[in-house]
């Protein structure tokens, strides 16, 4: 079992940066892959980066490559989303998700936190 928080959402202009935190308790995050979602209003949540137990892997929604960067450090039980050069359409709730599969690319992730409200003004 583990307990997941997000923070670092807000509001933030076209072309700005936003640093998204998810911090995990219970047990270690190291034991889970994890990766952040995001829903915006009337859409579905939809996958927009993942990364492996170790880290060593990451995987990234077309839209999002090169703007933004998934880490982990699992010291601290943590794991970041880097945003940069935020576009309107990235305004969503944004969750970090956890899970003891395998697979990082899917959307049966085990844990969710609560979400953090990412809005981007043009």
């Amino acid at each position: 079992q583990v307990q997941l928080v997000e923070s670092g959402g807000g509001l933030v202009q076209a072309g700005g940066s936003l640093r998204l935190s998810c911090v995990a308790s219970g047990r270690t995050s190291s034991t889970y892959n994890m990766a952040w979602f995001r829903q915006a209003p009337g859409k579905e949540r939809e996958f927009v980066a993942g990364i492996s137990r170790s880290g060593g892997s990451t995987y990234y929604r077309d839209s999002v490559k090169v703007r933004f960067t998934i880490s982990r450090d699992n010291a601290k039980n943590t794991m970041y989303l880097q945003m940069n050069s935020l576009k309107p359409e990235g305004t969503a709730v944004y969750y970090c998700a956890a899970r003891a599969g395998v697979t990082v690319i899917t959307t049966s992730y085990d844990y969710w936190g609560q979400g953090t409200q990412v809005t981007v003004s043009s």
